[in-house]
C-alpha cells in the first residue's frame, strides 16, 4: 500500500504528538477550571496545526493527497465532536469536577491515540491482504450511521449510565479508586468511537499515515475544544443526522470502490466531491441546529410569558 510517511516522517510525527501530549501534561498537572480564554487560544492552536499542515501536504505532495489529507481531518474532526458529547455525559455522570475534567479529557485522547493507532494498523495490514475489507469497512459505518438516524427520528438522546457499563463494574470490583474508574469509562468509549472512525478515514485515503495524522491532528485539540463547545453542544440538536448522512455516505463509498477494484464500469466518488459533500452536511447540520434551537427557546420564552400572565 502506497504511503507518504517515510520512517523519517513517521519519527518526525510521532515525537511531535508525544511533545504535544507532554505539553499538555505540565498543562493540566495542576488542577484548575479552565478559562475560555485559554480553551479558546488553545482550540485555535490545535485547528491552525493541522491546517498549515495541509499546506505542506499539498505543496510536496500535490493536491489529491492534499485533498485526501483535508477530506479526513474534516471527516475525523466531524466525530471527534460526537466523541466530547460522550465525554461530557460521562463526566457529568460521575460527578467530575470541573478543575478535574482536563486531566480525564487528557487521558481519553491518549487512550483514543492509542486505540486509533492499533486500528489502523490492523486495518492497513488487512487491506493490503484482501479487498473485501473495504465492503467490511463500509458495512460498518452503514450500519452505524442507520442507527445513528433510526435514534435520531426516534427521538433517542444519547445517554450514559456508569452501573451499565462494563468497565465501570470491573474497575470497582477490584478496587481502583473513583478517578481511574472515570478515566476507564472513557476508555472503552473510546473503542466503540475507534471502531467508528478509522473506517470512516479508509473511506477517503489508504494511506496508514494519512489516516494516522488526520486522527491525531482531530484528537489532540479535544481537551481544550471540550470546554469551548461546553454549552453549545446542546444546541447542535440534528448533530445525530449530519453524522449519519456522513457515515452512510462514507459507506457507500467504500462499496463503489471495491465494486470499481473488480469492474471498470461501477463509478467511483472523488475525493473532491466527498469532501463538498461532507462540508455541505455539516454546514445544513449546524444551521438546521442553530435555527431549531433559537424557535425552541422562543418558544420556552413564550410559554414563560403566558404562564405568569396567567
Amino acid at each position: 500500500m502506497e504511503t507518504i510517511g517515510t520512517p523519517t516522517l513517521w519519527a518526525i510525527t510521532l515525537a511531535a504528538v508525544a511533545a504535544l501530549l507532554a505539553l499538555d501534561f505540565l498543562l493540566t498537572r495542576k488542577p484548575h477550571e479552565v478559562s475560555m480564554k485559554e480553551a479558546i487560544g488553545w482550540s485555535l492552536f490545535y485547528i491552525a496545526l493541522p491546517l498549515l499542515f495541509g499546506v505542506w501536504v499539498v505543496a510536496q505532495h500535490g493536491g489529491e493527497i492534499g485533498s485526501q489529507y483535508y477530506t479526513g481531518y474534516v471527516v475525523e474532526k466531524s466525530l471527534s465532536v460526537d466523541n466530547l458529547f460522550v465525554f461530557m455525559l460521562l463526566l457529568a455522570a460521575f460527578a467530575v469536577p470541573r478543575a478535574q475534567q482536563q486531566k480525564v479529557l487528557l487521558f481519553g485522547i491518549i487512550g483514543a491515540l492509542v486505540l486509533r493507532g492499533v486500528f489502523i494498523a490492523l486495518g492497513a495490514a488487512a487491506l493490503s491482504r484482501w479487498d473485501a475489507v473495504f465492503l467490511v469497512f463500509g458495512a460498518i459505518l452503514l450500519i452505524t450511521g442507520l442507527k445513528l438516524l433510526r435514534d435520531a427520528l426516534k427521538g433517542h438522546e444519547q445517554e450514559v449510565d456508569p452501573e451499565k457499563m462494563w468497565a465501570v463494574r470491573w474497575g470497582r470490583k477490584i478496587g481502583l479508586k473513583p478517578f481511574a474508574i472515570v478515566v476507564l469509562a472513557v476508555f472503552a468509549t473510546d473503542i466503540v468511537f475507534a471502531i467508528d472512525s478509522v473506517p470512516a478515514v479508509y473511506g477517503i485515503t489508504g494511506d496508514p499515515y494519512l489516516v494516522f495524522v488526520t486522527n491525531a491532528f482531530a484528537l489532540l485539540g479535544l481537551r481544550a475544544l471540550y470546554f469551548v463547545l461546553e454549552g453549545a453542544l446542546s444546541k447542535l440538536v440534528h448533530l445525530s443526522y449530519g453524522l449519519a448522512a456522513i457515515l452512510v455516505f462514507i459507506g457507500a463509498k467504500l462499496g463503489l470502490h471495491w465494486g470499481h477494484m473488480h469492474w471498470d464500469s461501477v463509478p467511483e466518488i472523488s475525493t473532491q466531491l466527498s469532501l463538498g459533500v461532507i462540508v455541505g452536511i455539516l454546514a445544513i447540520t449546524v444551521t438546521t441546529s442553530l435555527i431549531a434551537s433559537k424557535r425552541a427557546e422562543r418558544a420556552a420564552e413564550e410559554s414563560a410569558l403566558e404562564e405568569s400572565q396567567r
